[in-house]
């Protein structure tokens, strides 16, 4: 908490008034900043556009993006939608009936540029987004399963539905990995295979930063 507050004024000149509750605050190092935000029926986030991020929303709803000096775009919003957001002034409201809540993952660095592709991920894995920013993907895994081994790169894992689950690694060796719905996490590069123990689906998309 206290590199939050040291780096409050920092962040509010990069994010605008997105960037203004502590206990918004997810994952924070070199590579990334994550938040969850939260927005009332009505209410309006301005940003000011000078990082690029990919926003996850959790939930079903409605919103209106109005570009600087652009004309409001009405999005209907579903759960697990995930958008990248390029680094332009920008402001987002909530024309919905129920608070609107999204994870927003801001890159800290210039990324690379380099093409991942589905390198290293099993066929269960869709991709959503690749740009020099990040890598993104949608990782499903039904209840009592388990998926091919396959490796990660650095990565925040926003949990839309929570599993019991265990990493079983090359050499044999298995550690916990369970998520819970609505966690969001940091976790290192690593090659496994996911095992889904309980009885609840997993649903997550992981974000890794180039």
């Amino acid at each position: 908490m206290r590199n939050w507050i040291l780096c409050a004024p920092l962040l509010v000149a990069l994010l605008g008034s997105a960037a203004w509750s502590a206990e918004t605050v997810k994952v924070t190092n070199a590579k990334v900043y994550v938040f969850e935000d939260r927005l009332a029926p009505g209410e309006v986030r301005t940003l000011h556009g000078n990082v690029p991020s990919v926003v996850v929303y959790p939930d079903s709803g409605k919103v209106e993006i109005t570009p600087a000096g652009g004309n409001p775009q009405n999005v209907l919003i579903r759960p697990g939608q995930t958008t990248f957001e390029p680094a332009q002034p920008r402001s987002i409201k909530n024309t919905g009936s129920a608070e609107l809540r999204l994870i927003r993952v801001v890159f800290l660095g210039k990324g690379e540029p380099v093409t991942w592709g589905t390198t290293g991920l099993p066929p269960n894995y869709k991709l959503l987004i690749e740009n020099q920013y990040a890598r993104v993907y949608e990782i499903k895994i039904p209840a009592g399963t388990s998926e091919p081994q396959h490796t990660h790169k650095d990565r925040v894992v926003v949990c839309l539905s929570g599993a019991e689950l265990e990493h079983i690694l090359p050499d044999g060796r298995k550690e916990p990995s369970t998520l819970k719905t609505g966690e969001v996490v940091w976790r290192p590069g690593a090659t496994h295979i996911g095992h889904n123990l309980g009885k609840t689906d997993l649903w997550v998309i992981a974000v890794e930063p180039k």
